[in-house]
């Protein structure tokens, strides 16, 4: 099958056209700035060149329209029938309690997106203004839902439960939710796939570091803890985001600097994290490099950057009572041998022994532990968009089946 695969966001639209059966990518890319006159397209068919095409994108339903007219250009397209899209898969991030795996979309579904719109406030509009988009222009087309959270809903209570009045969970559904979901859920399955041995006999930790940064705990397959929490707040030290902290601090912050709630989820989101406690940039590689040059805050930020890795690594041994991988993933996870070396670093008592040269020229899937390391540990690139595409072509496929 041909899946289109969509992640919408507020003011842009990532797509991967991906041919399931040879598992492929067919074309890739990009509308960035939505709703800007200076908006433009980034695309990239399979053996041609890249393109950018700039213009006034008005909304999601005109960013859709561009990214069809795109696939089937006669030039840099890779379609010549706009019915040969045999479904669309979208990255949906907040699926709450009510979706533990991959779904049709429906106006069931749409509904229930709307009404958990106060727990991803910033991404489920867009990813319903992406589905309605769809609808409008491929009304025939059946859509997918693959959800940020779905994998992690077979965490046990005692794992997704704060230790807050239990009328506030049942009233408003506060809990940990957890976010990466189909990333760690495709790093592990091929961990397994490189180890030769069932999911489903195996305890394994996935690091997803990017900007955006998580890990999970994953007992016989099943996620059973997660980094980040409620939000994708919660946990990790990332690109801007502060991760864990004392929950009175906020409401400290906030008297003392006089801020108001949207003042101080700004700070939280935007300007903490890597960003906030260098005073630097967002980006590891431009801090890696500062550290380098000596840089005092750089340093230390790095270290409290990998510290943090570290001390989850510990914890997740601790909760599947043992480990026997431990993959890296993500943008940093995938280009920072650093970052992998520190996070390791010391953990050999555990079984955990990193190989220097295979982890420093690391390339694609492998295993980058010594020979006689207990667990392994493996650089795993990480690909959502496969994930989305072949659980859509399940449920196109479970549809035609209850047709006949």
């Amino acid at each position: 099958m041909k899946i289109l695969v969509l992640n919408c966001g507020s003011s842009s639209i990532k797509y991967q056209l991906i041919n399931t059966e040879t598992k492929q990518e067919m074309a890739v890319g990009i509308v960035e700035r939505i709703g800007a006159s200076d908006a433009f397209l980034k695309h990239k068919a399979f053996d041609k060149e890249k393109i950018q095409i700039d213009g006034e994108v008005l909304n999601h339903s005109t960013a859709i329209e561009y990214v069809i007219a795109v696939l089937l250009h006669p030039n840099y397209g890779v379609l010549k029938n706009i019915k040969e899209i045999d479904a669309v898969g979208h990255r949906v991030v907040h699926g709450a309690e009510t979706f533990s795996g991959s779904v049709r979309i429906t106006d069931e579904v749409i509904k229930a997106l709307k009404d958990n719109i106060e727990l991803a406030p910033l991404h489920n509009p867009p990813n319903i203004a992406g589905i309605e988009a769809v609808s409008e222009h491929l009304p025939d087309v059946i859509q997918c839902g693959v959800f940020d959270t779905a994998f992690h809903m077979t965490m046990p209570p005692h794992a997704y439960l704060y230790g807050i009045p239990y009328k506030l969970y049942e009233k408003y559904k506060i809990r940990r939710y957890g976010f990466h979901g189909t990333s760690h859920r495709y790093v592990s399955e091929r961990a397994a796939a490189l180890m030769k041995k069932p999911i489903t006999e195996l305890k394994i930790i996935t690091a997803h570091l990017g900007n955006g940064a998580s890990m999970a705990a994953i007992l016989n397959g099943k996620s059973i803890d997660t980094t980040m929490g409620m939000t994708p707040l919660e946990g990790l030290l990332m690109g801007t985001r502060c991760g864990d902290l004392d929950p009175n601090l906020p409401l400290f912050i906030m008297e003392k600097e006089d801020l108001n709630l949207k003042e101080m989820a700004t700070l939280l989101n935007k300007h903490s994290g890597v960003v906030g406690l260098a005073g630097l940039t967002n980006d590891m590689r431009d801090i890696e490099k500062a550290v380098e040059e000596g840089h005092e805050r750089a340093t230390v930020t790095l270290d409290a950057y990998n510290y943090k890795i570290k001390k989850y690594i510990g914890a997740y041994a601790a909760a599947l009572g043992g480990v026997d991988a431990l993959v890296f993933t993500g943008g940093v996870g995938e280009n920072s041998p650093l970052t992998r070396r520190e996070s390791c670093s010391g953990l050999e008592f555990m079984g955990i022994k990193l190989d220097p040269k295979k982890n420093e020229n690391a390339k694609g899937e492998c295993d980058i532990s010594t020979s006689d390391s207990k667990v392994k540990v493996f650089k795993i690139p990480t690909n959502e968009e496969l994930v989305i595409a072949l659980d859509t072509e399940e449920i196109v496929n479970s549809v035609i089946k209850k047709k006949k």
